[in-house]
């Protein structure tokens, strides 16, 4: 479980391929921190951390993963978003975030505003998955608060510091993103199609 808060900023170091699955060399300042089999979100993908190195974590992303989200378009060099599991006695500072990828969207639209930004995504809405202002998505991991909500698309302002500490600040329009959608959003349109 994670708040989509992002911890720091990981640079991947390498990518290899096997069979189905990508392996996924991170460089990072939590690197040190972490240990085999903890979970962390890399732009908002869940991973298990299958080998450390001095400063690099290294995960897999199974087909299944790779379908899902954008990793499968990662370069050596590319900056991923990351985030630790929550702790229970924390505060949860963004939302209840699973780090289960629903889908990707395409962004569509970035505006530099008067001390912010503004980004619109559009999404394939053919899966279900929907959006409400004020309601919270997370994008590459990032908890957000939807600013403009519709059939197939969504706005969210992004304040500096969010800027300067995720990986949006490489997000244009053409990039392609990770979407999860709220939770209790997902339970409520499943229970409104029975």
């Amino acid at each position: 479980m994670f708040t989509g808060i992002i911890e720091t900023l990981g640079k991947v170091t390498a990518l290899r391929h096997e069979q189905g699955n990508l392996h996924i060399t991170v460089e990072s300042v939590i690197a040190t921190e972490l240990k085999i089999d903890q979970s962390v979100a890399h732009n908002g993908v869940c991973l298990t951390v299958i080998a450390l190195t001095d400063g690099t974590h290294t995960v897999t992303a199974i087909e299944e993963t790779l379908n899902k989200s954008s990793l499968g378009q990662l370069k050596a060099g590319d900056l991923v978003n990351l985030e630790r599991c929550m702790q229970m006695n924390a505060r949860l500072d963004g939302h209840i975030v699973q780090g289960h990828v629903d889908q990707t969207a395409v962004c569509t639209g970035f505006t530099v505003l008067d001390g912010s930004w503004e980004y619109t995504f559009e999404y394939n809405a053919s899966s279900g998955n929907v959006t409400v202002e004020k309601g919270s998505i997370c994008v590459n991991g990032i908890s957000l608060t939807v600013v403009n909500s519709k059939a197939n698309s969504f706005s969210v302002a992004i304040i500096p510091y969010t800027f300067e500490h995720t990986n949006l600040q490489q997000v244009r329009e053409g990039s392609i993103v990770n979407l999860e959608f709220d939770i209790i959003g997902k339970y409520v349109a499943r229970l409104m199609q029975r």
